[in-house]
């Protein structure tokens, strides 16, 4: 018995001081150069909308349907335009997992081992009360083959670590050993359920890739399965009730503690990164771009683009600051894009909502949505030649945001794909989850419509 203990703690601890060991690298600086003009309206090779739904990635919204809420706004449905094919941009991979979430993939890795080896450890110094000695064993190793796998991917940063699949798959092996826990011992009271903690490992991850709901939900999950596996045992007497209240309560509060704690970690990264990117810009522009709008505004005669280059002096002098402000409410914020592109471009905006009083947007989507129309305003004004365009906004479960305009429109076939929209619009939505689409076509005006959730998804 003391000679198992030992191999397994041989066997553990290396493992775990060398995946203690591996760096965390800081989080990478965010790409904060924006084009202020856009590169062109965006397009792809126009598709029926049949081959559109069926070959664009499910971040991509289709379009809506109609409902009580758009015909509220006949006007706005003309000639319906939601029935013309799409230019679609490329699927954008959204998922970016950073070094911080690695070094949290890592720490997990070698919980699992320290767990399956107290597992271990824990079945042979029972093995008086085991009825199921060959089942106790499988189990024990199958958890030590997704332990295996899982610490491979962590190490060697394998994307599907953090797909839900692979959660879920980890989760199946954690509630299969709760499950089966009465069939391996043969007493209601023995010393701990098999598995020890390690099916905590994936309620972690649960929280880790999915947020506190996804955490607490699985944590419901395998307290259930726990549940499930005391009244299936074959042995007589009955498992405490509360004791098997207390071990869903406890994984739930687990998962969701994990989830919410990984949430606060990712806003701070994102928060260092911004600072850091922030100040890499400002030693790199201060004296060159800052200056150059600087001679523009003294020695041009042009007042057109005297206004431009100090409104485009002022918001880089304000985002180095770091005090360029957010504002909660999505009205406000469209409301004074719409006015700016009026002034600079002499552009007609009308912005129309849906609702008087639309519920609560989150800043990071109210930024994103704000700085995506200003995008296709512009668009609109310098490759469409529009003198008018309408901001439609529609705010139910999702940010809907439609941007049309009067111009020239254009072929969405005869633009190179992964310009204008993948840069200036979808960049933007994607960073909160949304997604974007182009409605254009020669001599009938371009249609950008946008989708975003009401809170950022990571």
């Amino acid at each position: 018995m003391v000679v198992l203990g030992g191999a397994v703690v041989d066997v553990v601890v290396p493992l775990a001081d060398a995946l203690a060991a591996v760096p965390v690298g800081a989080a990478g600086v965010v790409d904060v150069a924006r084009s202020a003009a856009g590169a062109g309206l965006p397009a792809q090779p126009a598709r029926s909308p049949s081959t559109a739904a069926a070959t664009r990635a499910p971040a991509l919204c289709v379009a809506r349907p109609l409902t009580l809420r758009t015909l509220r706004h006949p006007s706005w449905i003309g000639s319906d335009p939601y029935a013309s094919p799409m230019a679609a941009s490329a699927p954008t991979d959204r998922r970016v997992v950073t070094d911080l979430e690695w070094g949290v993939t890592r720490g997990i890795a070698g919980f699992r081992w320290l767990a399956l080896g107290w597992a271990a450890i824990v079945l042979y110094l029972t093995r008086a009360d085991v009825d199921g000695m060959v089942l106790g064993i499988a189990l024990l190793g199958v958890g030590l083959v997704v332990t295996a796998v899982a610490t491979e991917a962590s190490i060697r940063r394998r994307a599907w670590a953090f797909a839900p699949g692979a959660v879920v798959v980890e989760l199946g092996v954690g509630a299969s050993m709760l499950l089966l826990d009465g069939f391996v011992y043969d007493r209601a009271n023995h010393s701990q359920s098999l598995g020890s903690a390690w099916p905590v490992a994936g309620i972690l991850m649960a929280g880790i890739v999915g947020g506190p709901v996804a955490g607490s939900v699985a944590g419901v999950a395998l307290g259930i399965a726990r549940w499930l596996g005391a009244e299936i045992a074959p042995f007589s007497g009955e498992v405490s009730s509360l004791s098997l209240v207390s071990s869903g309560v406890l994984f739930a509060i687990a998962g969701a503690a994990a989830g919410a704690a990984m949430d606060l970690v990712r806003r701070a990264e994102s928060a260092i990164a911004e600072a850091r990117a922030r100040d890499e810009v400002a030693r790199t522009l201060h004296d060159g771009v800052l200056q150059t709008l600087a001679v523009v505004q003294r020695r041009s005669s042009d007042d057109e683009l005297v206004v431009l280059a100090r409104e485009q002096e002022l918001e880089l002098r304000s985002y180095l600051a770091g005090d360029r402000p957010q504002t909660e409410e999505i009205g406000a914020a469209l409301r004074s894009t719409a006015a700016r592109i009026e002034r600079r471009d002499g552009i007609r905006v009308e912005v129309l909502f849906v609702d008087d009083d639309p519920p609560f947007v989150a800043p990071a989507v109210v930024e994103a949505i704000a700085g995506a129309v200003g995008e296709a305003l512009t668009n609109a004004h310098k490759h469409g030649h529009a003198t008018r365009a309408t901001v439609f906004v529609d705010i139910d479960d999702e940010v809907f945001c439609s941007v049309k305009d009067d111009g020239q429109g254009f072929d969405p076939a005869s633009v190179p794909a992964g310009t204008g929209i993948a840069q200036s619009i979808e960049g933007r939505l994607a960073e909160v989850g949304g997604s974007a689409e182009v409605d254009a076509r020669p001599g009938s005006g371009t249609e950008v419509r946008l989708h975003a959730p009401l809170r950022p998804k990571r």
